[in-house]
């Protein structure tokens, strides 16, 4: 789907808000609380929204690869 030049690709968002947008570990004591994110595994550090943004991003440019390639 496009729109003004955009591409909207829905991606399933589950798991993006516990995994470590950068070693990928997810666990649920990587949200010490709603608004961190924390990761236990290599102690990455961020906002927990942006944290999930980034592994929403990821997700979708995945999808768009592979519809591309198809």
């Amino acid at each position: 789907m496009t729109g003004a030049g955009r591409v909207v690709v829905e991606v399933n968002a589950r798991r993006t808000s516990p995994r470590c947008a950068t070693c990928g570990h997810v666990a649920r004591e990587n949200r010490p609380t709603r608004a961190e994110f924390a990761c236990v595994r290599c102690g990455h550090t961020a906002d927990a929204d942006e944290n999930a943004a980034v592994n929403i991003l990821r997700a979708g440019l995945v999808l768009r690869a592979g519809a591309q390639a198809a």
